[in-house]
């Protein structure tokens, strides 16, 4: 007896509607995701209990390392550009537009006035290498305010809304933070926020 052949047939699968749940997916991601700035410094936040979060907006972060060297950035990057108008109209630092949208585009700044032209004319790699041997001054000019109050002077003048937040590494001396909070406490900038990792309490 022959055998019965079983007539087959293709099975179609509508793969659109999955389609369009990708695209919805990847459409939120992209809206709601916030990028975080390549810092050419890293720094290892030391642990802490607190949940408080640091605002993402308006916020003027200064980073200080652990061989205590200070940087700055700002998530506005219109307002970068005010603040160092303001910065070079004082110390007469005459920069191209070029310089300036160096500067604009890089993450984060930390360089005193008497360099910046020349740091802003290398190439990206090479600014990227230079910054970690730099640093903005906090040591007072003819006993007057430190380019880092200066710059801090400038955020606020530009945003007064503006809310500061201290990124430092765990193995930054102690006296370096103190330093750059006294700087802080004697311009009247006594709220900010440290940056920290979290860390569970015991028997969380």
């Amino acid at each position: 007896m022959g055998k019965v052949k079983i007539k087959k047939s293709d099975v179609w699968i509508d793969m659109t509607p999955m389609s369009d749940v990708m695209v919805l997916l990847l459409t939120f991601f992209m809206l709601t995701s916030t990028f975080v700035k390549n810092e050419p410094v890293k720094v290892v936040t030391p642990g802490s209990v607190s949940e408080i979060k640091v605002p993402e907006k308006n916020v003027l972060n200064i980073l200080v390392d652990k061989k205590g060297q200070v940087f700055m950035s700002m998530d506005n990057q219109a307002q970068m550009l005010d603040v160092l108008a303001g910065m070079t109209g004082q110390f007469g630092v005459a920069l191209t537009g070029e310089q300036q949208k160096r500067f604009q585009k890089d993450p984060m700044w930390g360089v005193s006035m008497d360099k910046l032209s020349a740091y802003l004319n290398l190439e990206d790699t090479q600014r990227s290498e230079e910054l970690k041997n730099q640093g903005i001054p906090t040591d007072s000019i003819d006993g007057k305010k430190s380019e880092f109050q200066m710059w801090v002077d400038q955020a606020f003048n530009v945003n007064s809304d503006i809310k500061l937040a201290i990124k430092a590494d765990e193995n930054t001396p102690y006296k370096i933070i103190k330093k750059v909070m006294s700087e802080l406490q004697d311009m009247s900038k006594n709220r900010y926020y440290l940056i920290t990792s979290y860390k569970k309490q015991e028997g969380e």
